[in-house]
């Protein structure tokens, strides 16, 4: 872990803001450097500032807190990602841990658990709400299940598995193409090989398969 953790905060409350302020300005090794009050400005101070951890809240307007973990991740820009949130659905907090975020913190528990979740996160690990930790040890279980059963997974490339979890999301040839910046024919020719080393046959098949996995894929 570094000496000093350079942090950015976004959410659209300033007094949940403020409030996060006070907690982590009394830790002498964080440095806040900014904050957001939007996803869009969070993702430009992401890029701008390039912080060891960018804490944002799930439910802001515009763009949301999954679209700029998102973005993060397709774009590989280099921060670690903490998510607070109100929500306790497992479908959500899933869908956080496909695009790469390392901490996941219900808001009601922020102010006791930020200090240790940024901690975490800056040596590396990764931090859930301890209530929420069945859905860790649910989400591992599925992902051994499904592994066992298409054991061929892992003779995807990295490309491959991004152009999967795209798919599981519906998204189509072109967009997938645009998200990363990659042919609709390369897109074609991935999901091909994607079929078959999985053993998928018919049309359909990809698309069904992914659908059916895409909360682990």
């Amino acid at each position: 872990m570094n000496a000093m953790l350079r942090i950015v905060i976004a959410d659209d409350h300033p007094l949940f803001r403020e409030g996060l302020r006070a907690v982590l300005s009394k830790e002498s090794d964080f440095i806040l450097l900014s904050e957001a009050q939007d996803g869009a400005q969070a993702l430009a101070l992401a890029r701008e500032l390039q912080p060891d951890i960018l804490v944002t809240d799930l439910d802001m307007p515009g763009m949301n807190g999954l679209e700029v973990a998102r973005r993060i991740q397709l774009e590989k820009t280099p921060v670690d990602l903490i998510v607070l949130t109100m929500y306790r659905e497992e479908d959500m907090f899933n869908e956080a841990m496909d695009l790469g975020v390392r901490g996941y913190v219900l808001k009601e528990n922020a102010v006791q658990d930020i200090v240790a979740a940024i901690r975490a996160v800056g040596e590396g690990k990764y931090y859930i709400s301890p209530s929420l930790s069945d859905y860790l040890v649910g989400r591992s279980t599925r992902a051994r299940t499904l592994l066992s059963q298409r054991p061929a997974l892992e003779t995807l490339t990295p490309m491959e598995r991004k152009v999967l979890k795209l798919v599981s999301e519906e998204k189509q040839t072109r967009e997938i193409g645009e998200l990363l910046n990659i042919s609709p024919k390369t897109v074609e020719n991935h999901r091909t090989n994607i079929s078959a080393k999985l053993g998928l046959r018919g049309s359909n098949s990809l698309m069904k398969f992914a659908l059916a996995n895409r909360r682990i894929l």
